[in-house]
């Protein structure tokens, strides 16, 4: 095997592992959850709607990537550490 394709097989693998090690836990998709609903409607904050949505959310792992659902809607994505809110109020159900 040359050492270049070596090389790039170390370097993905490396790449691999710390995805895996940086993948936001659950808890860390409902922080960012909560702190957006909060931002959006600081009424929503105060009576800590934030909270309960983010509580009611299902989280997913697959291993490198993370998200979670509410009412089969994705409202976080998380990768690297870093977590995105796709959706920061439930479904109203349409």
């Amino acid at each position: 095997m040359p050492k270049r394709a070596l090389s790039l097989i170390i370097a993905l693998l490396v790449i691999v592992v710390l995805a895996m090690a940086l993948n936001p836990s659950g808890e860390r998709h409902r922080t960012v959850l909560r702190e957006a609903v909060a931002e959006r409607s600081p009424i929503a904050g105060a009576l800590g709607l934030g909270a309960l949505t983010s509580l009611a959310t299902e989280y997913h792992s697959i291993g490198i990537a993370s998200y979670t659902t509410f009412n089969n809607h994705v409202m976080t994505v998380g990768a690297m550490g870093l977590v995105h809110v796709v959706r920061s109020a439930p479904p109203d159900g349409k």
